[in-house]
């Protein structure tokens, strides 16, 4: 028979309403509290899957009532291997969840940042960029100016913001001249800007907008192909110079294991919500150090994940910087980064950076009775979900 385990019960069973709370824009986050009554938050966003994620948590965390909450490797590992069936979006998201919370817990048990208990940090802030979004040029730097004056001396935009719709599997180069032009109004005030293919291209195109905006010295080039592609991904990254970054859709060190063997990736961008959490999120940033790839994880969601990531960023000696979504381009006006929090001010962007966050757990002071009042609002509303692109013959176009 297989070995059973007995365990302290120090987790509380909460009811399902209150351990997942889907919120506006697009997130879930999640709370666990022990039976001494510390409360840990988590956030385990998979945009799209809101529902699947939902049922996934609940299925997750009944298994470990009772389970003793400063054990976090053994329940990581229980979560990931004790099932026949492992890895994936679902799971590792819903994981992922579980185990900030856990972090949250015996860092605020103990009085101390999670960094702390991560062997300490490194440096004393983090540099951070922001998103920005246009579909002319002109727009485009109007929107940079905007996060040039917020303090931001680094932005991303997407590759694909006009053509997303329109490019075929091979189609005219002049349709990817656009996104040059936008990338060059961005470095000509001054700042960095990394362009998100999002893998909306295929190999012929991408790797002709990859040439194209070469000159334009680009920060780093994300998702060039869909993740599925390791080769093709390294075939690109050995034509071109500007570091290539990925990550957001893959869930643990054996699936950035290929693209570290084949020296596809120069900028590792694990998904702390997506990859199983701090736990899997640091070993993915060592496994990364060894292999001289950058750590720049990826966080277009909620504050309880950039603080998780910010937890990490603080110990990986390779870390480089930090995705933040204040004011994302999805974002609704009743509902943004800082929507959620008692103490906003500990994510203030200075001269590119925000420092080391300081409080006790994951650093953050969660509006209980908000996210409690929102959550109950949002049960009636459907969940969010991505929209799908035809092109002009009918065809489905990559999201």
């Amino acid at each position: 028979m297989p070995l059973t385990t007995n365990r302290t019960s120090i987790i509380s069973k909460i009811e399902i309403p209150h351990k997942v709370f889907r919120l506006p824009p697009r997130w879930l986050f999640v709370r666990v509290e022990t039976a001494e009554g510390l409360v840990g938050w988590g956030e385990c966003s998979l945009e799209g899957h809101t529902e699947s994620i939902e049922g996934a948590f609940v299925d997750l965390t009944e298994r470990f009532v009772g389970w003793d909450a400063d054990g976090i490797e053994d329940i990581w590992q229980h979560a990931c291997r004790a099932r026949f069936y492992r890895g994936g979006p679902v799971l590792m998201t819903a994981l992922s969840g579980l185990d900030i919370a856990l972090w949250d817990i015996k860092g605020k048990k103990l009085g101390v940042p999670v960094w702390q208990l991560l062997g300490g940090k490194v440096r004393d802030r983090l540099k951070v960029y922001g998103w920005v979004s246009g579909d002319s040029p002109r727009a485009i730097r109007a929107a940079a100016q905007v996060r040039k004056q917020q303090g931001f001396t680094t932005v991303k935009l997407n590759g694909t913001e006009s053509i997303s719709s329109t490019v075929a599997w091979i189609d005219s180069p002049h349709l990817l001249s656009d996104t040059v032009k936008r990338v060059r109004e961005v470095r000509s005030l001054e700042m960095d800007v990394g362009v998100d293919f999002h893998g909306r291209l295929h190999k012929g195109m991408a790797k002709q907008l990859a040439k194209m905006l070469e000159p334009e010295s680009p920060l780093f080039i994300e998702e060039p192909l869909l993740p599925y592609q390791p080769d093709e991904i390294a075939d690109l990254a050995h034509a071109v110079s500007t570091p290539i970054a990925a990550g957001e859709r893959l869930f643990s060190r054996n699936d950035f294991r290929p693209y570290f063997e084949m020296k596809a990736l120069d900028i590792a961008q694990p998904d702390v919500s997506h990859c199983g959490g701090i736990s899997e999120c640091r070993r993915i940033a060592a496994l990364a150090e060894t292999f001289d790839v950058a750590f720049a994880p990826h966080c277009p969601l909620g504050p309880i994940a950039l603080a998780a990531c910010i937890q990490v960023d603080l110990t990986a000696p390779n870390f480089v910087f930090q995705e933040m979504s204040w004011q994302m381009h999805y974002n609704r006006e009743d509902a943004d980064l800082f929507t959620y929090l008692q103490n906003s001010s500990v994510f203030a962007v200075k001269d590119g950076h925000i420092d080391a966050l300081q409080g006790p757990g994951i650093g953050i002071q969660i509006n209980e009775a908000l996210v409690r009042e929102r959550a109950a609002a949002s049960v009636s509303q459907p969940a969010w979900r991505n929209s799908s692109w035809r092109g002009e013959d009918g065809g489905l176009r990559e999201w």
